[in-house]
């Protein structure tokens, strides 16, 4: 496919509906003054179709454990060079009720992937009590929650739902990492294996959908033999599962991984890359939550202030306690490990003040498109 130019990129970005290859034009942007024309229209577009407030998902790596080999992360099951963890529920509890004090609407769950039916019943307890510890006068139905636990079966994605007890506020986060069956291939097995399907992580989505979720996925971007046709189809696909939010940020290598030896792209040309498909995704889905990914600000210092002037509207603070947030290294230089959760609202209000949005504390904040389906 090849992305030549037939109209000017101002009346490209005044479009509702666009193309293969408009999309593929916008992704590959480089002269600054494009690249500028296509963020600000990003950032018009969120400001109308998901408002002005940016919403708060506190991170908590409850467990660095995995059952899977991905080669592209640092604590995939042969990495055997990482201290391995998983917090008490004690632990956990505490970093909640912390993120209700100072405002935050929802948490994020985050952990390797596991199956055994003493981490399913262990989450299911974890919800139930975080529910119910969570009811306030601001938060009726508590918390809202954000899992990234992997690839599980319908029964267990419904067993979590219901034990949150909160399905106004319920989300899961799985990432397809590309829409590409070679690259997902590539990135999820070892060579010469099938330890994970693409198909299957399309039917865990779909799974999702049916248990009553807010639905997201997202992609690596910069990925070693990607394509803008790649990216491309990545963002066809988010429309085709008709996604609710999205979480996607740069590809960065990892010591413990199984594929640094194939490197990865210079970091400007990276990150600009990144932004133009945060800020394409928005125009191609304006009404969805995009987060401004921690890899951003790996990259650059101000990263997740780029991301929110580019479409992004959520930002997920790290609130794991210090002690083990360097035993979860999905990727080298992983920022926000030294910024301690007491101060984490103050980090965010600057970093979201930064942008001219505001902070929406004590908010829920979910998907207008997810709204709109269940109106």
């Amino acid at each position: 496919m090849t992305a030549t130019p037939t109209k000017p990129l101002s009346e490209l970005l005044a479009q509702t509906e666009f193309s293969d290859d408009d999309i593929v034009r916008l992704l590959g942007l480089t002269d600054p003054d494009e690249c500028e024309a296509l963020r600000r229209r990003a950032f018009d577009v969120t400001t109308e179709k998901t408002g002005n407030n940016v919403y708060l998902r506190g991170l908590i790596e409850v467990s660095n454990i995995c059952t899977a080999n991905c080669r592209y992360c640092g604590i995939r099951k042969d990495n055997h060079t990482v201290e391995r963890y998983t917090l008490t529920e004690e632990s956990i509890v505490a970093c909640a009720l912390h993120a209700l004090q100072e405002g935050y609407g929802s948490i994020a769950i985050q952990a390797g992937e596991r199956r055994d039916p003493k981490w399913v019943r262990w989450i299911s307890r974890l919800l139930e009590r975080i529910h119910k510890e969570t009811v306030c006068d601001e938060l009726p139905t508590g918390l809202g929650v954000t899992l990234s636990l992997g690839e599980q079966t319908y029964e267990v994605y419904k067993e979590w739902a219901e034990a949150s007890g909160n399905p106004t506020g319920l989300r899961y986060l799985l990432r397809i990492e590309s829409s590409n069956p070679r690259l997902f291939a590539d990135l999820h097995s070892t060579p010469g294996k099938h330890e994970k399907i693409l198909e299957h992580r399309y039917q865990a989505l779909r799974d999702l959908r049916r248990a009553g979720y807010q639905v997201g996925t997202g992609v690596m971007i910069g990925l070693p033999g990607q394509t803008l046709e790649d990216l491309m189809r990545d963002i066809r696909t988010f429309g085709e599962m008709d996604a609710d939010m999205i979480g996607m940020g740069p590809y960065i290598t990892s010591n413990g991984a199984d594929m640094t030896a194939l490197g990865m792209m210079e970091k400007r040309p990276l990150m600009q890359l990144s932004l133009n498909m945060i800020s394409t995704t928005r125009l191609v889905m304006p009404d969805i939550n995009i987060a401004a990914a921690t890899a951003l600000e790996t990259l650059e210092p101000n990263g997740r202030v780029r991301g929110i002037r580019h479409g992004c509207n959520v930002i997920m603070p790290n609130i794991t306690p210090q002690t083990t947030r360097a035993s979860y290294q999905l990727y080298d230089n992983k920022a926000g490990t030294e910024v301690g959760p007491e101060s984490n609202v103050l980090v965010e209000r600057n970093i979201v003040e930064m942008t001219g949005r505001t902070l929406g504390l004590n908010l829920l904040g979910s998907s207008r498109r997810w709204a709109s389906r269940i109106d």
